[in-house]
């Protein structure tokens, strides 16, 4: 087949960007290695298999994942219409029952006459990936568990010395819900210590001298106190046995660092070294800092605060700490083996490789996190690159839209990359006065991201295949 695409992964993101391909016309190769081998997280031989959590999240239009969605279904994704189709009752969440879903997806792809699926593993002796990149593209959406033959020849390709292990990361914050009042910029050792009679001084300076890429939040010894004791006793999530080998080798989380002692994370990632509060003109007797984590200054993470407690235990016991009782969480803490690539060297807004315009990359190895946004990725993906063997303009989405704003956010330089999901905080802000009720400003954000999309979609022709 001259005019074809090869797929490397069967998974949310492959599916999706063979579908986007195959029904503009053109030919393609997915290579699915179940059922063959499976990967430790994995056991249906079907295409799109969920392995978690059987939930897409909110269809609300008042959140990011619910935003999403609908521009996906706006640019015709067969998986996020096969996800309504397959739905089950969950409220406002779209839940999906997975067997279902995934036995649909596979009959559809499998009826298209252009998609030609081969159940072999890419990365061994038999079928080698700089081969099939010499023959032509190739979107390689291959997963958080890249087989470790793939893993090399990937390296190779992409010129890398290793690929990202993201064992434990630390949650995120949006910076509209810390309380100020008591929260403060500034950077370790940047603080100078002041005498009490220069406090009222020393607060009027801040906006002017100090770092604003970190907030801090002091805490009392009662404070500490209190919010220690809830976090050694607060529920974790059972790990698999595959990612209990290395977990520990890079990172601590914080609960586990927690339980050494009461005093460990104060002289640790809490120590107050080099701070005063404001509030009293003296040194805290712990810190938890916030480090900012985009170009809008928009979202922070807490410094220090990889773990693996429960979602819902995050919530409670770090809205313990003085200054995030309000805060919402844009994505919270995991820990898990999770293989991407640092996306933000090698990655355009398309997902392509910069240094190899016959190469994509699809789904959560690119650093996009979560089952829609990993639909996301295969879509754009799939898009660009039937558009690239087209001849056409490739189309990069407007980053008002969640669609162009997860692209952007994995393709732009950042230091602290780690994977990331769908959020109003990495879109840009709204023009104008702020509105403090959260429900009408992120209606506004999504009337505005569907409106950009619509443009969009008639800028570039995109439903006329």
């Amino acid at each position: 087949m001259k005019d074809k695409i090869t797929i490397i992964g069967g998974g949310l993101a492959g599916a999706e960007a063979a579908y986007q391909i195959a029904k503009r016309g053109i030919d393609v190769i997915l290579y699915e290695m179940k059922p063959n081998k499976f990967s430790p997280a994995h056991s249906n031989k079907n295409l799109a298999e969920i392995v978690c959590s059987n939930s897409f999240k909110s269809n609300l239009h008042t959140n990011a994942c619910g935003l999403l969605k609908e521009e996906l279904r706006m640019l015709d994704s067969l998986l996020i219409h096969t996800a309504d189709e397959t739905a089950v009752p969950a409220g406002q969440a779209l839940a999906v029952d997975r067997d279902e879903f995934s036995t649909k997806v596979t009959q559809e792809l499998e009826k298209m006459n252009n998609i030609h699926i081969i159940r072999e593993e890419i990365g061994n002796e038999k079928i080698a990936l700089r081969e099939l990149v010499n023959e032509g593209l190739v979107i390689i959406a291959t997963g958080p568990l890249t087989s470790d033959g793939l893993s090399k020849e990937i390296l190779d390709i992409t010129g890398e010395e290793d690929l990202h292990f993201y064992d434990a990361a630390a949650p995120i914050i949006l910076k509209d819900s810390i309380d100020m009042n008591i929260a403060f910029h500034g950077n370790r050792y940047e603080q100078e210590r002041k005498k009490d009679e220069d406090v009222e001084e020393w607060k009027k300076i801040i906006p002017r001298e100090v770092d604003t890429s970190y907030i801090n939040l002091p805490m009392n010894k009662e404070e500490y106190e209190k919010f220690w004791n809830e976090l050694i006793n607060a529920e974790v999530v059972e790990l698999h046995q595959f990612e209990k080998r290395d977990i520990f080798e890079g990172c601590m989380p914080v609960e586990v660092m927690a339980k050494r002692g009461i005093d460990t994370l104060r002289y640790g990632p809490l120590k107050p070294m080099g701070f005063t509060d404001p509030r009293t003109g003296y040194r805290p007797y712990a810190i938890v800092q916030l480090r900012q984590d985009n170009k809008d200054a928009t979202i922070y993470n807490i410094v220090g605060f990889q773990t693996n407690l429960r979602f819902g235990e995050q919530k409670r016991v770090f809205s313990m700490i003085p200054g995030l009782k309000n805060a919402e969480f844009v994505k919270y803490g995991v820990m898990h083996r999770n293989t991407f690539i640092n996306s933000t060297k090698l990655l355009d807004e398309t997902y392509q490789l910069k240094k190899n315009k016959n190469i994509y990359f699809a789904g959560q190895i690119t650093g996009v996190e979560g089952y829609v946004e990993s639909v996301s990725s295969g879509l754009v993906a799939g898009i660009n690159a039937a558009r690239q063997l087209e001849g056409k303009e490739k189309i990069i989405f407007s980053d008002y839209t969640m669609i162009g704003s997860l692209a952007k956010y994995i393709s732009t330089k950042n230091e602290k990359f780690q994977p990331m999901n769908a959020n109003y905080g990495i879109l840009p802000e709204l023009e104008g006065n702020k509105i403090a009720d959260k429900k009408i400003k992120y209606g506004k954000i999504s009337d505005r991201a569907i409106k950009k999309l619509k443009e969009n979609i008639n800028e570039y022709n995109i439903t006329k295949c």
